[in-house]
């Protein structure tokens, strides 16, 4: 009983110093340290299209949620007090909105006054993840809510407009680029209720 009792308290503490350091990672990423394999925030977004859509590790690092990542375990979680941070922090907001900008031109998307749009590039960079079961649908998923969680609501609202709207129009032509659960995550990221428990 009590070295049941002892095993239970030390996978809490290991725990509780897991979900301290995901902090520190998080808010040391956000002003402008590195990440686990010593890659910038600033560096990540300074990459061209090919290396973004080929990296499946840096998304949950640019964008982070509370919930661990099963593509990308390693990568650390938001808690109460990094969410603090990164909602409160002048430069680090700034370096999320610049994450939401950049991966709006890696979708083809751009921004029109606090719309987001289909830009000039949209139809060459669609032709990589408008079909079906793309990964990046995924990615749009992460970004509304961690957007979201982080204090860029009205990001989040332009995005999950745009998204809306897009998939409206394939549906409209018949096309089957967007399958109705991918549409059903984006809702809820866009709208769900934000009182998602976290850490500490």
């Amino acid at each position: 009983m009590q070295q049941g009792a002892r095993g239970n308290h030390v996978a809490l503490r290991r725990f509780q110093s897991a979900m301290a350091d995901d902090t520190d990672k998080l808010t040391r990423f956000f002003s402008g340290g590195a990440d686990d394999r010593g890659r910038t925030f600033d560096e990540i977004l300074g990459w061209d299209d090919a290396r973004l859509e080929m990296a499946h590790d840096c998304i949950q690092w640019i964008f982070p949620l509370p919930q661990r990542s099963g593509a990308n375990p390693d990568a650390p979680v938001l808690d109460r007090e990094n969410i603090a941070a990164i909602r409160n922090s002048p430069e680090m907001q700034q370096r999320l909105r610049a994450a939401f900008e950049r991966m709006l031109a890696f979708y083809g998307f751009a921004l029109d006054g606090n719309a987001v749009a289909a830009g000039p590039k949209f139809a060459a960079a669609s032709r990589n993840w408008l079909h079906a079961g793309n990964h990046n649908h995924l990615r749009l998923t992460r970004m509304l809510r961690s957007l979201r969680v982080l204090g860029l609501e009205r990001e989040a609202a332009a995005l999950w407009e745009a998204l809306r709207s897009l998939y409206d129009r394939e549906s409209a032509a018949g096309r089957r680029t967007i399958t109705a659960e991918t549409f059903g995550f984006w809702q809820q990221a866009a709208s769900s209720s934000l009182t998602t428990r976290t850490s500490r």
